[in-house]
């Protein structure tokens, strides 16, 4: 009897990404406000960009995963300057719905934290649908 290969993406993966705030990020340049401080849907990005990278290693051939729900809290504003981490914990895998804890800092204060959900998908199957669909 062979034994099964263990699942490669499995809870308790992590990863962390980082981003130095620049004007390109505020919200005046991203339209999400009028105040020169990291706009919220850059720290969406963040947050989501710690979750694809909590997965990159253990991904099975010829898949990804695509964002299908965001819940983050923006807590505290970061000045242009300032370094932010996000930190992605892949919390549950339920079939091909991948749910991660996400929290984002600036050193010891939390900027933002929530939970992210991602689907994993055959990445040619959902490239020629999206094509289709436009």
């Amino acid at each position: 009897m062979q034994e099964q290969p263990e699942p490669a993406l499995t809870p308790g993966l992590t990863a962390q990404v980082e981003l130095t705030v620049t004007d390109a990020d505020t919200a005046q340049a991203v339209g999400s406000g009028d105040v020169p401080v990291l706009g919220t849907p850059r720290v969406v990005a963040l947050a989501e960009a710690a979750t694809v990278a909590a997965t990159a290693t253990g991904m099975p051939p010829g898949s990804t995963t695509v964002g299908t729900r965001v819940e983050l809290e923006h807590l505290a504003p970061t000045v242009v300057g300032r370094t932010v981490r996000a930190q992605a914990l892949l919390a549950a895998v339920d079939g091909r719905r991948l749910s991660f804890e996400v929290t984002v800092s600036d050193g010891d204060q939390t900027v933002a934290r929530g939970r992210v959900e991602r689907i994993l998908v055959d990445r040619g199957r959902f490239v020629e649908r999206a094509g289709r669909a436009s």
